[in-house]
C-alpha cells in the first residue's frame, strides 16, 4: 500500500454557500415564473443578492439552473405533501397539494423553452419528477379514500395530467386564478356521494 494515498472524505458544503444555492433557486424560481425563459441571470443574481460570480459557480449554465430549479420545485412538493398530510384534513390536504402544484405549472410554464432542452437532455428528469410527484400525491389519495372523503378511481396520474391540462390550456393573464377554480371544481368532483 506504499504510494497510495487514503480518499479524502468528501467536505459538507458551508453554510453560507448553501444559503446562497438556496437563495439563487428561490429568486430564479421567481425570475423565471414572471419573466419566462429569458428572465437574465443577472436578474437572478441580483433577487438572491448574490453576485454573478456566486451564481455561476452552482450554476454554471442557464440549463442548469433551470434543472436545479425543477428538482428543488418538485421536492418542495413532496415535502408539503408529508405536512399538509399530518397537518390537515384528508380533503383540504388533497385540495392544497393541488393548489400548490398549479403554481409549480405556474414557474414551468414560465421556463417551459429553456426546461423543454433540459428535460429532453434528460429522461432521468422526467422520470425523477413523475415518481417523486406521483408517490408524494398517492400518499394524499389513500389517506383521503381512507377516510371514506374521495372516489376510490381517481389515480395520481389522472390528477397530474389534469392539473397540466387545465395549466396548458390557460395562457391569459390571471390563468391560475382560473385554474384554481377549476381544481376547486375537479376536486368536488372527486367526492364521495
Amino acid at each position: 500500500m506504499d504510494g497510495i494515498l487514503p480518499a479524502k472524505p468528501a467536505r459538507k458544503p458551508r453554510a453560507d454557500s448553501v444559503r446562497n444555492r438556496e437563495r439563487v433557486l428561490e429568486a430564479a424560481k421567481a425570475v423565471f415564473a414572471a419573466g419566462g425563459p429569458a428572465g437574465s441571470l443577472e436578474a437572478v443574481a441580483r433577487r438572491a443578492g448574490v453576485g454573478v460570480g456566486t451564481l455561476y459557480r452552482h450554476f454554471p449554465t442557464r440549463e442548469a439552473l433551470f434543472e436545479a430549479v425543477y428538482r428543488h420545485e418538485v421536492e418542495q412538493l413532496a415535502e408539503l405533501a408529508e405536512r399538509l398530510r399530518t397537518g390537515l384534513p384528508p380533503l383540504e390536504a388533497l385540495r392544497g397539494w393541488m393548489h400548490a402544484n398549479v403554481e409549480f405549472v405556474a414557474t414551468k410554464k414560465g421556463m417551459s423553452a429553456a426546461l423543454a432542452v433540459a428535460v429532453h437532455a434528460s429522461s432521468d428528469l422526467t422520470a425523477y419528477s413523475m415518481d417523486r410527484l406521483s408517490r408524494a400525491l398517492e400518499a394524499l389519495l389513500r389517506r383521503a379514500v381512507e377516510a371514506g372523503a374521495i372516489r376510490a378511481d381517481i389515480g395520481a396520474e389522472d390528477i397530474l395530467r389534469t392539473i397540466v391540462g387545465l395549466c396548458y390550456t390557460h395562457d391569459k393573464p390571471g390563468w391560475q386564478g382560473n385554474v384554481l377554480r377549476l381544481v376547486d371544481v375537479f376536486v368536488d368532483g372527486m367526492r364521495r356521494g
